[in-house]
Order: structure tokens, then sequence, then C-alpha cells
């Protein structure tokens, strides 16, 4: 089964993300913050990481930073799912070495179509 982690500070938020991937057939893990993300990450690399870019602690530019810069996990996914959606947003966070862009509130239509676009449930 593909494993997505959802990188993500609020519960509610984590919650509908792991409700609608469940009912696809993905196996998820939540993190709250950026540092537990990055343990989480590298104990058992997931398929998918769906990250917020507002964390406590280390945000999501940080996280990635780490992740592109480890050969093991470098190729990973990595989708920014964010508030941010002004004009050029989209651009800078690819431009900042993610793999995809979900913008905030969350239409599951774009989440089912972004995940899709890296895994295929089983």
């Amino acid at each position: 089964m593909q494993r997505i982690l959802i990188v993500e500070d609020k519960a509610n938020s984590r919650e509908l993300l792991r409700t609608v991937l469940e009912q696809q057939g993905y196996a998820v893990e939540e993190a709250q913050d950026g540092e537990q993300a990055l343990v989480k990450i590298r104990e058992r690399a997931p398929d998918l990481v769906l990250m917020d870019l507002h964390l406590p602690g280390l945000n999501g530019y940080d996280v990635l930073k780490e992740i592109r810069g480890n050969p093991q996990l470098a190729s990973m996914p990595v989708v920014a799912v964010t508030a941010n959606a002004m004009p050029g947003d989209h651009e800078r966070v690819l431009a900042a070495g993610f793999t995809g862009y979900i913008s905030k509130p969350v239409a599951l239509s774009m989440l089912r179509e972004e995940v899709n676009r890296w895994l295929r449930p089983k």
C-alpha cells in the first residue's frame, strides 16, 4: 500500500486529508510540525508528502531543503498544501523545489487530482 505523510499543524485539516486519502486506498501517516516530519521521513520514506508551508519550528521550505539535500530522499514528491494563494505563489512554490501545489481551503477534487498525479491508489 502506498504511504502518504501529511505534514500539517492543524488537527482538523489533518483529519480531513486523512479521511479522503484513506478512502482512496492510501496508508496515511501524520506529522504536526517540521521536526516530526523529518523523523518520519527518515524512518520510513513515504511515497508522497503533503506539506503545509507554515509550521511551528521548521517551516515547509526548511523541511523541503532537508529532503532535497539527502540523496536517498531527493526525488521524493513533496506537494505544498498552503493558504498562500496570491498571484505568483504557485510559481514560487514550484521554483523552491516542491513537486506540486494545492491551495487552502483544499478542494477535494484538486487533492485527488494532485495525489493521483504522483501515486495511484491500489
